[in-house]
């Protein structure tokens, strides 16, 4: 029994179809590899460290570069160092942009271990059970010469996730859940 060949119809239209795949992925990985890259700068109020780096770079995450934020952002109390979400970081660079500010974002708290998550929740109220910080998917921060409320007011306009203002102890609170405020 001979098989029926395609048509040159159906061949055509699955070269062109092919074809059409290849250029838009051609022209997806050109664009994201002109697409600028991305830094952030941070000071970690309770070690004094320093660090300024380009984490994204050529259409992809710079691993290094992570690396050395997932250190900055450690537990300090405890030392346990936790993956830093990338999301939190392209969050945190968009408010930067919106911002339109170089200075390095003042870090109060990055992630939390477990056992540090239980003790502050202990010494206050405002701790949450469940607290992002502990995925490392939040940070609390602040930004030499910037408003607290300004800060608050740059996250909050971009919609990206949680914004807490916490006025009275100085600094603002970004996670990347679902967008709330408080």
């Amino acid at each position: 029994m001979m098989q029926a060949s395609p048509s040159r119809g159906t061949s055509r239209r699955n070269f062109l179809r092919l074809s059409g795949l290849l250029c838009a992925t051609a022209t997806t990985r050109a664009l994201a590899m002109a697409a600028p890259a991305r830094d952030l700068a941070f000071a970690h109020t309770h070690t004094s460290e320093t660090l300024a780096v380009t984490y994204w770079r050529g259409g992809a995450y710079d691993r290094p570069a992570l690396a050395s934020i997932n250190h900055l952002l450690r537990d300090f109390r405890t030392g346990q160092v936790h993956a830093i979400e990338p999301n939190l970081l392209d969050y945190l660079h968009a408010v930067r942009c919106v911002l339109d500010c170089d200075a390095p974002f003042e870090v109060i708290s990055g992630f939390r271990s477990p056992a540090t998550n239980e003790m502050l929740q202990q010494r206050s109220g405002g701790v949450a059970t469940y607290s992002l910080h502990m995925e490392g998917r939040a940070i609390d921060v602040r930004v030499p010469g910037v408003p607290t409320s300004r800060l608050r007011d740059a996250a909050a306009s971009l919609k990206l996730g949680g914004v807490g203002y916490y006025a009275s102890s100085g600094f603002v609170h970004l996670d990347t859940g679902r967008f709330r405020q408080w």
